[in-house]
């Protein structure tokens, strides 16, 4: 008889289990990872449908249960319910739980787990994790040593990774109390309140527990700084702390992942702020009222928020529509790869705006900081890109459909879904269940689809050892 039979004992069904378990971990990774993601919504949502996790004592909706679980998890900040008064404490840890695990990443945390399965890490399950430290590796072929994480190093970037989230975590928590406390926050609301905060910024979340939310300190700068900074920290990605950490002043031995997300980081932080600065200068509901000082302030606050933070000063809808289609745009590029931030990733657009840059000037090959970036890394880019504008679209169309919402608001809470960022034009609180679960799915695909396509392109690249006949279509 089969020992998957009916008449299997506990234990031959666990071993069972096991050996399936690390047979899939084996053999695809990237599907372990979704499938982690996926049991880990599940059980959050019925944690969160439990009577004891809101506030009144009552089953929260399956709808508005199911899609906190996943902007959670997916470390989105998006909500259907007002996150401070409809949650209990015991629905408010749950949370902050939540944004803990899911800000990790999809495949460091499948990593993780599969090393607890496993006992090790196996070749692919290294190669991939390698892979997530610096996505701009060259896939196919030899792995240039410069490129890439050593797998040898695969380990000490998992610890990393670990201890890098609970020690910024906590540094900001002890930075934001006294800024708390001086902000007129009671001492023991402000105890919880100060890591809660530190998680949903450094994981770019963006839920408060408090109504207001982040709007009670816009006048603190102290506290805003503090904000920004962790949020700055969790877009930039794990593998760009783990360079730093290693040869912070060393600029020369950093890999050319993080001289890309560095600077382009920069770059969109600088422009973003100077684009709300002059769109919003003069609009009476946003920065008109402020003098200059503030007005620059909050201009660069906005930009580092519509890059993944999700905390905003301003209501959204009181923005020009200038302003919406700007922050939209900051939104879709998101943060830096293998980070807390979502969207298409900073390295993508640097790797495309290098690639076009390299085309005009006639170049046959693709280089930055004396280093070729290989026609696969391209490739993955260009897939990428073409995921996230395909999700975009299709779930713009089919939530304009359902809530005949008008489409700007529609495009830009969708973008932020589908960037992971948390700001909302205020449509996603009036969703119906129908527009709920579409927006849900375009959380997760969001959050873990660009990864995975990157890594399934990236695995079937294969030598060929021959090439078919030339022939150029018209392109453009």
């Amino acid at each position: 008889m089969s020992s998957i039979g009916s008449s299997a004992s506990p234990r031959t069904r666990a071993r069972d289990f096991w050996r399936f378990a690390r047979h899939l971990i084996s053999s695809s990774p990237s599907r372990f990872a979704i499938l982690i993601f996926s049991a880990l919504i599940i059980l959050f949502t019925a944690l969160l449908a439990l009577p004891i996790a809101s506030a009144s004592g009552t089953v929260t909706p399956i709808s508005d249960a199911l899609f906190t679980a996943v902007s959670t998890i997916c470390v989105t900040g998006l909500a259907t319910v007002d996150m401070a008064a409809h949650w209990s404490p015991f629905g408010h840890v749950v949370i902050f739980l939540g944004v803990n695990i899911g800000g990790m990443g999809v495949l460091t945390l499948a990593s993780v787990l599969g090393l607890v399965i496993s006992k090790k890490l196996g070749l692919r399950a290294k190669l991939l994790a390698a892979g997530d430290s610096n996505p701009l590796r060259a896939h196919g072929g030899v792995v240039n040593e410069g490129q890439t994480v050593r797998l040898g190093e695969v380990g000490q970037l998992l610890k990393t990774v670990a201890l890098s989230l609970l020690l910024i975590e906590l540094i900001v928590a002890l930075l934001l109390y006294p800024g708390l406390l001086m902000a007129g926050i009671p001492p023991l609301a402000a105890l919880w309140e100060a890591p809660y905060y530190a998680a949903m910024s450094f994981t770019n979340t963006g839920f408060a527990p408090n109504a207001n939310g982040v709007a009670e300190f816009a006048d603190d700068y102290f506290v805003l700084t503090v904000l920004m900074i962790s949020v700055f920290l969790g877009s930039i990605g794990f593998p760009v702390i783990y360079t730093l950490a290693k040869h912070y002043w060393h600029v020369k031995r950093w890999s050319l992942h993080s001289k890309l997300t560095l600077i382009t980081t920069a770059i969109l932080f600088v422009l973003g702020a100077a684009v709300f600065l002059i769109l919003e200068y003069n609009n009476p509901l946003t920065f008109g009222s402020m003098d200059a000082g503030d007005t620059t302030f909050q201009a660069f606050f906005l930009s580092a928020m519509t890059r993944s933070g999700g905390f905003s000063v301003i209501e959204i809808s009181d923005l020009n529509g200038s302003s919406m289609l700007a922050a939209s745009m900051l939104m879709f590029v998101g943060g830096g790869s293998a980070s807390t931030a979502g969207g298409i990733k900073v390295t993508t657009l640097a790797v495309l705006a290098i690639a076009v840059w390299s085309e005009a000037r006639g170049r046959q090959s693709v280089e930055a900081f004396g280093r070729r970036i290989p026609s696969d890394v391209q490739r993955v880019a260009l897939s990428v890109v073409a995921w996230g504008a395909t999700i975009v679209a299709l779930s713009t169309i089919v939530i304009a459909q359902i809530t005949k919402a008008p489409i700007s608001d529609v495009l830009f809470d969708v973008i932020s879904a589908f960037g992971t960022v948390g700001l909302s034009s205020g449509l996603t609180a009036e969703l119906p269940d129908s527009a709920v679960y579409v927006m849900a799915a375009t959380i997760f695909m969001g959050r873990i689809g660009t990864v995975t396509l990157a890594a399934a392109v990236a695995a079937t690249s294969r030598s060929q050892l021959y090439s078919l006949p030339v022939e150029r279509p018209i392109v453009g």
